[in-house]
């Protein structure tokens, strides 16, 4: 029998899969630092049917990643935190544990 995750894992999860799924690769496809709810929306739908997932969790996890500041939203723009920049100008592969490290050092 599966037990559920509690609710500050299923959040990391969210996080965790929004951020590598959608999110990292839409910033590496579009080479830009910021991107529109409907780049994002289009992204996300076609994840979500390849990979079988619910909207509602993705949607959980973006609104997860704005409250640990990894992503600005200003009107119907999202951007990434302004010190995950340079591994997007070399198309590093920023991972979600390295993207919360980034943004945690003040």
């Amino acid at each position: 029998m599966l037990s559920e995750k509690g609710k500050y894992a299923s959040a990391t999860e969210n996080r965790r899969f929004v951020w590598a799924e959608i999110v990292w690769p839409l910033i590496l496809e579009l080479n830009q630092v910021a991107f529109s709810l409907k780049q994002y929306q289009k992204k996300r739908d076609e994840i979500c049917s390849k990979k079988n997932v619910n909207i509602t969790m993705t949607s959980r996890g973006l609104v997860s990643l704005m409250q640990k500041e990894i992503l600005l939203k200003e009107g119907d723009i999202y951007s990434i935190h302004y010190r995950l920049i340079p591994y997007m100008r070399v198309k590093a592969d920023c991972d979600y544990a390295t993207a919360i490290h980034e943004v945690r050092i003040k």
